[in-house]
Parts: structure tokens; C-alpha cells; sequence
């Protein structure tokens, strides 16, 4: 299955065309073949995770700066590497600047010393690399093909199962939808677009992946287009992203002629690690991809349009939230890792662009959570916030923590948001303050499951978020980076407090809606449990008694290269974490389940009143996107184009025209009808007057042309003796 990956994509791809096509003569209006192609894939995806576990970890990897062979060897004795060049020649036999393989005999026990920090280099798997002649330009041969490691069965692994899940949750969520079977077809191509990304060994089917998403995403986000805030918000997500991939573009190709002219991931990160691109070429390469992430994985300041994208359908938020679209900017960086480690010197500690916009994000997104009413905006922002965490742990150089990261995050969120989906499908709204409380009583499997959801992205102990959250602030303090590990810390106690909100207006205190809520029928709950386990189990798989299972199975070639460091687990950098959680938590119990938040608080304290003004107006990020950029253009700006056409374009055009009526009269009235029409007229006049003269001399009298014959013949004879003397 290593070898087929492609057919994975493959799968959803048909799909798509068959809902398309038939779904509407289908039974259930080809929602059935949705959750067929996501069961088949997610089976096929669960079969390359196992034989990927299953390869034997047999290939050798050199850091960078390591001294392991001569120079006789092909390496310079300061540890670079060969030309980008000779890199390019051995990608192509399936091994990476610097790679060594070791026979399989050897397989795990390979005892190699890595002299660059005197650690042991342990060996890797090899990962599938499998690719065809896409097209030529000229001398130029790009390829397509796909790239499988552990960070890409990893995520084949999640997009199935959550997409799978959504897919089932979504047959009763949508039902009597007037769109119905237009819904799940773009939900497959939807699913596809983040698989494609995910396979893929190039850059460029990496961009079609990334491109397709956003297509989906806008037309999910405004599949209810009727409504202005709908369509609204889909153009928002979809011009905002647009924005940030004029950067994905630039990056694309600035590191295409960096790694002399190709396209391949692999080669890219081996000659951005190994000396073969210029500084300059990978810190533009580097910057510009990084506002491809900042678009897409809604960071700081482009975050605007994720929550407004909770327009659309719960399912589709649960999908953009969990495993596809927002993810896709995190996958790029971890993908593109060396290139960024490079670029922006990680390794230096300290701070850098990714670990600073993340950073941020992380709290302002935080802090704009606490003062939504609409329960799947508390999410979203919670999602942004949790983005900043991945981000900003690629930032300071913990890889595997934020791989992690997004391993659990996709469950527990994925969770949340259908949880949501549950509530409203009960209450008939999002509004947590005015339509709901008291349900946990009336909806026991949705509050039970949300509660786990909940925990787990608190980060308490035992559940999924504990784990990927403390190895993140563990390689933020480990690595250099103390500031973040604070910034971390503080984005974890907000968290906390902000979901016991969240939790205590939705399922406690009473009811205070108009319907009558009940439990949500199995195809909503059957997915909400299974999301549920994973939120408890799925930390563990990282865990040290499992010897870090998850870190060792996703290890790549570019992390090793680079040198990336692991952090066993530390209980008292743990301890310190949970206490933070712990208070957040007792606080938020305080404030809303003993009811002793304080009243009146802005009414009387102005700075509190200024700082409630900024986070319900969303730092005024809004007005200034839509009311001064959007809005100038919209409205100034149009008015003066619209004034330009009308005034200078129009009148140029209409000066034109009547200039050219004004001479085609003067031509029809000089040149055609007095010069052309009157030596036409005057031919025919003359003609005619000839024609008369002619005729008063043909009288028919034989008598007459005798007469005229022999007078003109005197009259010629007359000439000639005339000209004779």
C-alpha cells in the first residue's frame, strides 16, 4: 500500500464525480457513496500505517556538521555536502543528501555514533519515494509522484478517520438539506484536496492540493448562499487565504531555481540543510511560505476569517477545524521543515517569525474566546489559538511536538465542533447564553462526550492534549526558547477557563431556550464516542512507557539532518503545567458555577471597558480589513473608478463615436454623394444626352443615312486633298 498511496486520493477523487453525477438517482442522494469511499480509504490508510510500522528502520541518516565519512567519500571534512547537483542524482535513487543505508540485516541495531554531538544516530525508515515524468519544458523534466514517511501515513490516518466520521455524522445532520447531494460531493473533493497535499513528493501537486481546499472551502463555507453573512463569509475565507498564497506561489518558486530547478520536497530540505541554496534565496523562500501559512492556518493577522467561516455547515467546520484546510499551513511547515530551520537559524533559539506569529496568535485568539456567545465561535477561536501552539512549536524547534500536536488536536476538536452540531441539532441554535443550559440532563452522550473533548484540550491529565501540549513546552524551554514556554503556559490557562465557560453556559444551569431538547439519534453519537476515545488514548501514544512510540514512527530524514532534538518526558515540567490548568479550571468554577463572576465591572473601571471595546470589536482587525480596505475599495475607490468611467473613459469613447458620426456625414455628404454619386450621375447624363443625339440621327429613313453617308464622304475627300497639297 507504501507503493499506492496515490490510490487513497484516487478513491475520494472518483467519488466526487459519481455524487456529482448520480447522487441524485441514489437512494440516500449519494451520501452512500461518500461514507463507502472514506470507509475504503480510511481501511487502505490504517493498512499503510501498519506496513509503515511494520518496515524495518534500516537507513542511516547524518546530521548535518557530522563528520562521519572522508572527504574521499563525497563530503567536505566541515561536514557540507555534495552539490545540489549530485543530491538531485541520488534523490532519484531514493536517498537524501547525506543518507547512508544500512543492510536490513542490521535493521534496528545499527550502532552509529554521530560525532556532530556525540549522540548516537539511530536509524530511520527509509521512506517510499515513488514518481513519473509529469511534463517537459524544453530541457526542464518535472515529476509527480508521492512521498510516504511516518509524518504522511500519520495524516492519511487522521484525514480518513475524521473525514469518515464527519461523513456519517453529516447523513443526519443534513438531512432534507435542498443541497444534499451537491454537499457530500464537495466533501469528497474537499477530503481529496488535503490527501493529494499530504502525498505528494513535489511542491507543485502540493500547490494543486492547497488550491483545491480552498475552492471547497468556499464553496462549503456559503453552501447556504442565500443568506448575505453565508456567501459573505465564504468570499471573506476565500479572498483572505488568496492572499496569503501569493506567498505560497513566491516561495514555490523561489525554491524551485534555489535547489537548481526542481520541485522535489526531499531534494529541497537535503540542499536547504546541506549548504546548497544561497542565505538569502532560503530566508525569502522561508518568509514567503510562512504567509502562506499565516492564510491558510488562520495565524495572526490573517486570522480573521476562520471564525466568520462557522457560517457554514457544522460538519464542514468540524473537517476545516480538525483535518483539513487550517491544518494544511502546519503540514507545509513540517513537510518543508529543513527550509525553515535554515532560513529563519531555529536552532539559534531566542525567537524567530514562525515562534513569534504563533506565539501571538496563541493569545489573542485565546482572549477573543472568552467573549463569544455563538458556542462554535468559542471553537474556532479556540482552533486558532491551538494553531499558534503547533506553529509556534515548529517555531522553537520541537517537530515532533507539533506533528503531535496536530495528531491530538484533530480528535478532540473534531469532537468539539460535532458536539456543537449535536447541541444545535437540539436547540435549533448556536447561541450558548440565550438558547441553552441545563442539557446535560436531556442530552447525556453529547455532554459526556464534550466534557472529554473539553479536558483534552485544557491539557489535563490523562487525556490526549496533556501529552502534545507539555512536549511542546518542554522543547520551548529546552531549546532555547524560555519566552514561549510562558506564552504557552498562558495560552493553556486561558484555554482552561474559557471552555469551563464554554462548557457551563452550554450543559449547566437551566434551560434557557423555547424547544424542547432531546439526545441526537446515533448517526450524530456514534461518532462523538469513537471521537472520544481517541481524545483519551491517543496522547499515550507518545507516552515514555511506550518509549515514545509516536516520535520514533514519524522520525524523518529532515529532522535528522537537522539535528532535532528529542525531550523525555519531565514530571515536573508536567506538574508545572497541570497546576497552571488545575487553577484555570477552579477559577472558571468560581466565577461561573458559584456565580461569583463580578457585574458592572466595565461600567466602572475604564481601562476594563477599553479592554472589552478591543476584544468584542476582534482588535479592530475587522474594521480594518472590511470598513478601510475593503470598504475604500468598495466605496471610495469605486466611486472614483465609477466617475472615471463614466467621466474620462465614457466620454472618450462617446467623443469618439460622435466625431465618427460627424465625419461619416461629411464623407456621405461631400466625398459620397457629391464627388462619388455626382461623377456617377454625371457619366450617367451624359450618356443619356448622347444617347438622345444618337437617336434623333437613326430615324429609320434610308434616304436620310444615304444623304449622311455621302456627305460625309465628300467632307472626308475634301479632308484629304486638303492634306495631299
Amino acid at each position: 500500500m507504501l507503493e499506492n498511496a496515490w490510490i487513497i486520493p484516487a478513491i475520494t477523487f472518483v467519488s466526487f464525480w459519481i455524487i456529482l453525477f448520480f447522487g441524485k438517482r441514489l437512494p440516500r442522494g449519494g451520501s452512500e457513496i461518500g461514507v463507502a469511499a472514506l470507509v475504503l480509504t480510511f481501511v487502505l490508510s490504517c493498512v499503510a500505517v501498519f506496513q509503515w510500522v511494520d518496515r524495518p528502520a534500516d537507513t542511516i541518516i547524518q546530521p548535518v556538521g557530522a563528520s562521519h565519512a572522508s572527504a574521499d567519500e563525497g563530503e567536505s571534512p566541515a561536514g557540507g555536502h555534495e552539490s545540489p547537483a549530485a543530491g538531485m542524482d541520488e534523490m532519484e535513487e531514493g536517498h537524501s543528501l547525506g543518507m547512508r543505508v544500512v543492510p536490513a540485516a542490521a535493521g534496528g541495531e545499527t550502532d552509529v555514533e554521530g560525532e556532530a554531538e556525540g549522540h548516537e544516530v539511530e536509524p530511520i525508515r527509509a521512506a517510499v519515494d515513488k514518481s513519473t515524468t509529469w511534463f517537459k519544458l524544453g530541457s526542464l523534466e518535472v515529476k509527480a509522484g508521492i512521498h510516504i514517511d511516518g509524518l504522511a501515513v500519520t495524516m492519511l490516518f487522521v484525514v480518513t478517520l475524521i473525514s469518515l466520521l464527519v461523513h456519517i455524522f453529516a447523513t443526519n445532520y443534513m438531512q432534507g438539506d435542498v443541497r444534499f447531494t451537491h454537499f457530500f460531493a464537495a466533501l469528497s473533493l474537499f477530503t481529496t484536496g488535503m490527501l493529494v497535499l499530504v502525498v505528494s513528493s513535489t511542491t507543485l501537486q502540493m500547490l494543486f492540493g492547497w488550491e483545491l481546499m480552498g475552492l471547497c472551502s468556499f464553496m462549503l463555507i456559503g453552501h447556504w448562499w442565500e443568506k448575505k453573512e453565508n456567501s459573505n463569509a465564504a468570499m471573506k475565507a476565500f479572498l483572505t487565504t488568496r492572499t496569503g498564497d501569493i506567498g505560497l506561489l513566491v516561495g514555490i518558486s523561489t525554491l524551485f531555481f534555489a535547489a537548481g530547478r526542481t520541485f522535489d520536497i526531499a531534494t529541497i530540505n537535503a540542499a536547504a540543510l546541506g549548504g546548497g541554496m544561497s542565505e538569502t534565496a532560503l530566508k525569502v523562500g522561508a518568509a514567503a511560505l510562512l504567509v502562506a501559512v499565516i492564510g491558510k492556518s488562520a495565524q495572526f493577522p490573517l486570522h480573521t476569517w476562520l471564525p466568520d467561516a462557522m457560517a457554514g455547515p457544522t460538519p464542514v467546520s468540524a473537517l476545516i477545524h480538525a483535518a483539513t484546510m487550517v491544518v494544511a499551513g502546519v503540514y507545509l511547515v513540517a513537510r518543508l521543515y529543513g527550509v525553515f530551520w535554515q532560513g529563519f537559524d531555529i536552532s539559534a533559539g531566542g525567537a524567530n517569525p514562525i515562534a513569534i506569529v504563533g506565539g501571538v496568535t496563541v493569545v489573542i485568539a485565546a482572549l477573543l474566546a472568552f467573549v463569544q456567545n455563538d458556542i462554535k465561535k468559542v471553537l474556532a477561536y479556540s482552533t486558532v489559538s491551538q494553531l499558534g501552539y503547533m506553529v509556534m512549536a515548529l517555531g522553537v524547534g520541537a517537530w515532533t511536538a507539533a506533528v503531535f500536536h496536530l495528531f491530538t488536536h484533530a480528535f478532540f476538536k473534531a469532537l468539539l465542533f460535532l458536539g456543537s452540531g449535536s447541541v444545535s441539532h437540539a436547540v435549533h441554535s448556536f447561541d450558548m447564553r440565550k438558547e441553552m443550559g441545563g442539557l446535560r440532563k436531556h442530552m447525556p452522550t453529547t455532554f459526556a462526550t464534550f466534557m472529554i473533548g473539553s479536558v483534552a484540550l485544557a491539557g489535563v491529565f490523562p487525556f490526549a492534549g496533556f501529552w502534545s501540549k507539555d512536549e511542546i513546552l518542554l522543547g520551548a524551554g529546552k531549546n532555547g526558547y524560555e519566552f514561549f514556554m510562558y506564552v504557552g503556559l498562558v495560552g493553556a490557562f486561558m484555554t482552561a477557563a474559557y471552555m469551563t465557560r464554554c462548557v457551563y453556559l452550554t450543559f449547566f444551569g437551566e434551560y434557557r431556550g423555547h424547544g424542547h431538547p432531546h439526545e441526537s439519534p446515533k448517526a450524530i453519537t456514534v461518532p462523538l464516542i469513537v471521537l472520544a476515545v481517541f481524545s483519551v488514548g491517543a496522547g499515550w501514544l507518545n507516552a515514555p512507557f511506550l518509549n515514545y512510540w509516536f516520535g520514533e514512527v514519524t522520525r524523518n530524514e529532515t529532522g535528522v539532518m537537522a539535528g532535532l532534538s528529542h525531550h523525555p518526558f519531565e514530571i515536573g515540567a508536567a506538574l508545572v503545567s497541570t497546576v497552571v490548568v488545575l487553577v484555570a479550571l477552579g477559577l472558571g468554577y468560581v466565577l461561573f458555577f458559584l456565580d461569583k463572576l463580578p457585574t458592572g465591572v466595565t461600567q466602572r473601571n475604564a481601562l476594563a471597558r477599553v479592554g472589552y471595546r478591543i476584544l468584542d470589536n476582534k482588535y479592530y482587525l475587522d474594521r480594518l480589513y472590511t470598513d478601510w480596505i475593503v470598504g475604500s475599495v468598495k466605496g471610495a475607490i469605486a466611486k472614483a473608478a465609477y466617475w472615471i468611467n463614466q467621466r474620462v473613459l465614457d466620454g472618450v469613447v462617446n467623443a469618439v463615436g460622435v466625431g465618427a458620426k460627424r465625419l461619416g456625414r461629411w464623407v456621405y455628404d461631400t466625398i459620397d454623394q457629391g464627388l462619388v454619386d455626382g461623377a456617377v450621375n454625371g457619366a450617367g447624363t451624359g450618356a443619356e444626352g448622347a444617347g438622345g443625339a444618337l437617336r434623333t440621327i437613326q430615324s429609320g429613313r434610308v434616304q436620310q443615312y444615304g444623304a449622311l453617308l455621302f456627305g460625309a464622304a465628300t467632307v472626308f475627300a475634301f479632308v484629304l486633298a486638303i492634306l495631299a497639297v
